[in-house]
């Protein structure tokens, strides 16, 4: 009986190119794909590949070719911190997953010191002065001399100045004391910070949604209103809009005015509510009130996008200036609301 050949790729169904591809890849990398596929997939691949006959090499060969062009341009695959843990799960315990996560979570680096390089100076001094002035005096030689500085300025006085004499007097420090010193950091702050750093998924939903235009995230927000009520409601309180700028209180709002770009200010200004307007014309100097009020006048019409753009360029100054302790915003609850 003549075996059938395959020479024509035109001809392949998009079956007979997954079953092609598989046998081209070996037994065992099928075997780990197919553990991803239902028993009908595996079941309709399964029955091509005892159809498909001798299948030509250059067909082969442009399988292949135009698999590779696929995935480098229609960013088929996409990773994330989510994706990477279930994929781990399926492959290996809890324990050693947790511990995987953990070290991707955490600071950006190779090995342990480059990661402590990455850490916010604030955080590793309040973990440092736990610790053993001869500890810290080795991890202070073991940053970049930049870190070490700002490192060394918050740590209390006396305790700083134990950690100088001690780098002052080091000598070569043994390999076992320096491991020993990896552990501790790996096990004590490494591990704890990357847990603090496991991002709420509505939390990072409410950032990308207010980085939307209003109408793409109304469509979004109604949609997400009808499927999942409950996250649509945990995401529209997480979210922070221009709006929001009425639970500033009068310093905050100052500290916004004096870091805002000043051209953007009319712009965002231009399609705020008067409640805003209100707030920023109220915590500005007469004058400067009175000229912002005849910029804003002497505009015109806007473009809502230019304003969108405005109103977001001064909502993110303020997270910044929030993330730095510079300004305060009430919350919601009663518990956070502000007091004058």
């Amino acid at each position: 009986m003549a075996v059938r050949v395959r020479e024509d790729y035109r001809t392949l169904t998009g079956t007979e190119k997954a079953a092609i591809f598989l046998l081209s890849v070996g037994e065992e990398h099928t075997a780990r794909l197919f553990e991803y596929m239902d028993d009908e997939e595996i079941l309709e691949i399964s029955q091509t590949m005892s159809n498909l006959g001798k299948v030509n090499s250059t067909i082969v060969e442009r399988l292949f070719v135009d698999f590779a062009e696929q995935m480098s341009s229609t960013g088929s695959l996409i990773g994330t911190m989510d994706s990477t843990e279930r994929l781990l799960a399926k492959v290996m315990g809890k324990d050693k997953v947790d511990a995987i996560m953990e070290e991707i979570r955490g600071p950006a680096g190779r090995t342990m010191w480059e990661k402590l390089g990455n850490v916010n100076e604030e955080i590793l001094a309040s973990f440092l002065q736990k610790e053993y002035p001869q500890t810290v005096s080795v991890v202070l030689t073991k940053i970049a001399p930049d870190h070490a500085a700002k490192v060394l300025a918050m740590l209390p006085e006396g305790f700083a100045m134990e950690v100088i004499n001690r780098m002052l007097k080091m000598e070569a420090v043994q390999k076992e004391v320096l491991e020993d010193i990896e552990k501790t950091l790996r096990t004590e702050f490494m591990s704890n910070l990357a847990k603090t750093q496991r991002r709420d998924s509505h939390e990072m939903m409410a950032e990308i949604f207010n980085c939307l235009d209003r109408t793409a995230e109304q469509r979004f927000m109604e949609g997400l209103e009808e499927q999942e009520p409950e996250a649509a409601e945990k995401i529209r309180s997480l979210m922070f809009t221009f709006e929001d700028l009425t639970r500033l209180d009068p310093t905050s709002i100052q500290a916004v005015i004096r870091a805002a770009d000043k051209d953007k200010l009319p712009t965002a200004l231009k399609g705020a509510t008067d409640a805003v307007k209100d707030l920023f014309f109220s915590n500005m100097s007469e004058r400067a009130a009175k000229i912002l009020k005849e910029d804003i006048a002497a505009m015109g019409p806007v473009k809502l996008k230019d304003v969108e753009e405005a109103q977001m360029a001064i909502v993110n100054v303020t997270k910044d200036l929030e993330a730095r302790g510079e300004v305060q915003i009430a919350g919601d609850s009663e518990e956070d609301q502000l007091i004058y």
